[in-house]
């Protein structure tokens, strides 16, 4: 077995001068871009309607997959006339599971979102970005649970949902999930939902907005009086987020409210823009002011590393190596070679190199 390990490392090796300048990794992802583990890739092969406006993505991935945690994201690189966009979205499976399951709402105007729901065949090659985010039950999961979602904020709770009623299921005798949505019709994965309701403990209250109205803190405890003696994970529209917010601060306890947020921070600064060199890629643009680099290396042709999008997961993350760079939430410059900058929230001030 030695012999054949030494033997393998030298055929890597002869294979790494046969194809310089690509490095074998480099070159089987030329040939099936399935196999690249620098550059992951995921393929569609299965669609399930939702709703209207939803479409879960049955996701094959590569070989290099990294298994999720239940409520966390990941990046969806769809190509768009000839530009690769990323956008993160949770993935809804189980992390068990053959295929990774990644479901996709359109959103008024969302050309990447509607793209994927609407416009996106079975076969299609999509890249891929690792896992992220800290929405998720620790372990144990908690004894008493509540979660309350609106809209596509049931994607992430979903994937937590199934994977208690396989691997847990007496952790949901006695939990409550509180999820609003504007019709019945409208809510997804709804069927799945009330048909887990009637196999197990679980209690679903359904809120259709259309006729009772947006939830409220107030409306919340009339439907679950002992909402403050439980853990609780909340997941929807910025507006509900910071009403539950406000409303734990105020009457319950802070730490036992979990939330996560689908839209990216404001960004709150500026940049002046400038010549962006991704040093590793070889690619080098213009950013304009307020760009983030990300999103001026993509457009450029440049494939990088990247999760959240909102300068949460730390993914993205690139070196400096001369210039300077402003970050847009925060406003702070960066100019000290060798700093690490993430490149979802930074924009170039001036000429910059990152090693990326």
């Amino acid at each position: 077995m030695g012999f054949l390990r030494t033997l393998g490392r030298q055929a890597g090796t002869a294979a790494g001068w046969l194809t310089q300048p690509l490095v074998p990794d480099d070159l089987v992802g030329t040939l099936n871009p399935m196999w690249s583990r620098s550059e992951p890739h995921a393929r569609v092969v299965g669609l399930r309607r939702e709703t209207a406006d939803t479409t879960t993505l049955l996701l094959r991935p590569g070989r290099r997959r990294e298994r999720h945690l239940p409520g966390q994201f990941v990046g969806l690189g769809v190509r768009l006339d000839g530009v690769w966009h990323w956008r993160t979205y949770s993935a809804t499976s189980r992390p068990s599971d053959d295929l990774l399951a990644v479901t996709v709402t359109a959103v008024p105007g969302g050309a990447v979102s509607g793209a994927l729901a609407h416009r996106t065949p079975v076969g299609t090659l999509v890249r891929i970005g690792p896992p992220a985010g800290e929405f998720v039950l620790p372990d144990p999961a908690p004894e008493k649970l509540l979660f309350v979602t609106a809209g596509s904020g049931i994607t992430p709770v979903m994937a937590m949902l199934r994977e208690l009623a396989v691997t847990r299921p007496e952790t949901l005798d006695g939990a409550v999930l509180v999820h609003c949505d504007r019709t019945p019709s409208d809510v997804v994965f709804g069927a799945e939902l009330r048909h887990l309701a009637g196999r197990t403990g679980l209690r679903l209250v359904e809120r259709h907005t259309a006729l009772s109205g947006r939830l409220t803190p107030e409306s919340l405890g009339e439907c679950v009086p002992d909402w403050a003696a439980r853990a609780t994970w909340a997941c929807g529209p910025a507006g509900l987020l910071d009403a539950l917010t406000e409303h734990w601060d105020r009457a319950g306890d802070p730490a036992a409210l979990h939330v996560e947020r689908f839209t990216p921070p404001a960004l709150a600064g500026d940049s002046s823009g400038g010549r962006v060199t991704f040093t590793a890629s070889a690619v080098t643009t213009e950013a304009a002011p307020g760009t983030p680099l990300m999103v001026a290396g993509e457009a450029a042709g440049a494939v990088l590393p990247s999760g959240c999008r909102m300068g949460i997961c730390h993914t993205c993350v690139g070196t400096l190596r001369s210039g300077a760079v402003r970050n847009l939430s925060t406003g702070e410059l960066s100019d000290t070679p060798g700093e690490s900058v993430r490149t979802c929230v930074s924009g170039a001030a001036g000429d910059v190199e990152i090693e990326l």
